[in-house]
């Protein structure tokens, strides 16, 4: 199975996930550096008092030594206890003002830093949202001239498709009519071409904008596997290709819109088509999976490279190969419709050795 691929859409949620996650790395480095500083910092205040005290401790020993040999009243060592008991306090208080002195002052160092990257932070983000509004304003335009593009040229392309009909039916009398015929029906084939790419560039468009548009109902897949063999009938036994399907026994339900589903049956059958030589042959199952359903259309065809199994669903992933009869737009269009209804879509193939296409469909 090829690596799981987020929807489309997702990148800016990773990136904003990638820059917190960036910046919290960043304080909590920060952090502990600051308080690796401090704990050494701590240590030799520590070892400072300790030695201090210890002096302290010595010289109060050597006072106690020569006092007892003075033999001096017990008075004076009563004095002298409670002059050492106030010392004793004093000192105490002092180290205890010096820590709460220091532990606001390392308060203050770490609101510093937090003061000093957040206007940095701040413009990072302004500008982040400002290279997207214009990116979203390039995409909306781009989108909007595309629509209207599209609209007028498939116009075109209806017209000329009228006009091949036209001749179609005319009577081929003659070499020039068989001539008009073949002609008119090359024009009928590369205008269904360019409608068919102008529907995945348009399909392209609304994925890339999280637009589109699906109307999911609880449906039985049997019957999707039916309409696609029928499809492919014409072809299939054109180009000596055995076409099979199988089916798991009884209904298999499960929520899906059915033109979206049958696209994506169309575009891997096509696929399996166009690397399948003549006498192959393209199977197609379906059975139950725990929680849904899942479809698998497997060909006898070239098979595919494995540095290519993880890019093939990307748009256009043919751009860098050398083969351009397929691996556009119709498996990235595949992804994304899969994905829309919350299935998963992956191949397993090896060249020489044909592939197998599996998608999944939850069931409800």
């Amino acid at each position: 199975m090829t690596t799981p691929q987020k929807p489309p859409g997702s990148e800016r949620v990773d990136t904003d996930e990638s820059l917190q996650t960036e910046r919290a790395k960043t304080d909590e480095v920060l952090l502990e550096r600051a308080t690796a500083i401090q704990n050494k910092a701590d240590q030799v205040v520590e070892l400072a008092r300790e030695l201090a005290d210890h002096v302290l401790a010595t010289a109060r020993q050597q006072a106690d030594v020569t006092l007892q040999q003075a033999a001096g009243p017990p008075v004076v060592a009563a004095l002298l206890s409670a002059t050492r008991a106030s010392q004793d306090k004093a000192v105490t208080t002092e180290r205890a003002a010096a820590d709460d002195k220091v532990e606001a002052e390392r308060a203050e160092y770490e609101q510093a830093v937090k003061l000093l990257l957040a206007p940095d932070r701040e413009e990072t983000d302004e500008r982040l949202l400002a290279e997207r509004t214009r990116s979203d304003h390039a995409v909306a335009s781009r989108d909007d001239f595309l629509a209207i593009v599209s609209h007028d040229v498939r116009g075109i392309l209806s017209a000329m498709a009228m006009s091949a009909e036209l001749l179609l039916r005319m009577p081929a009398e003659g070499t020039t009519g068989e001539r008009t015929h073949l002609e008119a029906q090359r024009i009928r084939r590369l205008t269904g071409r360019m409608n068919r790419l102008i529907g995945d560039l348009l399909d392209v468009v609304s994925m890339e904008s999280g637009k589109l548009s699906l109307v999911a109902t609880q449906q039985d897949a049997t019957h999707l596997l039916n309409e696609t063999m029928e499809s492919f009938q014409l072809m299939s036994a054109a180009r000596k290709i055995v076409m099979t399907s199988e089916v798991a026994p009884g209904e298999l339900l499960a929520s899906f819109d059915h033109d979206r589903i049958l696209q994506v049956l169309t575009n891997l059958v096509g696929n399996a088509m166009k690397f399948t030589q003549t006498g192959g042959s393209i199977a197609l199952h379906l059975a139950p999976i725990p929680g849904g359903i899942q479809f698998t259309v497997r060909d006898s065809g070239c098979g595919i490279a494995a540095d290519q199994l993880d890019v093939i669903f990307e748009r256009f992933s043919q751009v860098a190969q050398a083969d351009r009869r397929g691996l556009g737009l119709g498996l990235y269009i595949a992804r994304c419709i899969i994905q829309a209804h919350g299935g998963k879509i992956w191949v397993e193939s090896a060249p020489g050795h044909g592939s197998a296409f599996h998608f999944t469909l939850p069931a409800g």
